[in-house]
């Protein structure tokens, strides 16, 4: 089985573990490097063609705003062909219960029919929101299996190695 790492991540000011730091590489892309790096996958960034501010207030500001209104963002590109994977791992940042906006833009303009969606994602507390039922949604020919939700970019290897595996806890 063929597999790919698609990701959506932010770099700059984030909120992290109660402080804004400026982070160098998003949680979720540490996250992602890592699932790519033991499951021997292919890598892929969703990145918005006009970014968030790199001003932790200022991104809030904008992405609520385009979660309120259920904007779909640009993306710069798509990958190339899905058709030669089997698995994604599907990895994200809770931003407010779900998704970010840029992930939607990417899943509605995909077809993922056929495919196994392992979703990812980075938080601060909140798990995966709704985030999940949203894929269910989006991609209801996708079989969507158990997730696994990472606490800032503070991987337990152990944890992540098994739930790749298909291994983790029932």
């Amino acid at each position: 089985m063929k597999s790919i790492v698609i990701f959506y991540s932010r770099a700059g000011y984030n909120y992290v573990n109660g402080e804004i730091k400026n982070l160098k590489v998003g949680n979720t892309e540490v996250i992602a490097k890592k699932i790519a790096e033991i499951s021997k996958s292919s890598l892929f960034k969703i990145e918005q063609t006009h970014p968030y501010s790199n001003d932790y207030s200022e991104c809030i500001d904008e992405a609520k705003r385009d979660q309120r209104l259920e904007v779909r963002p640009e993306i710069k590109e798509f990958p190339n062909n899905l058709k030669e994977y089997d698995v994604i791992f599907l990895g994200f940042p809770n931003y407010w219960g779900t998704m970010p906006m840029a992930v939607f833009t990417f899943l509605e303009n995909t077809n993922l029919d056929g495919k196994t969606i392992r979703p990812f994602c980075s938080h601060e507390g909140s798990g995966f929101g709704r985030s999940i039922e949203d894929i269910k949604r989006i991609c209801p020919k996708a079989k969507i299996e158990k997730g696994i939700d990472i606490h800032g970019a503070i991987i337990n290897e152990e944890k992540l190695r098994n739930w790749i595996k298909g291994e983790e806890e029932k």
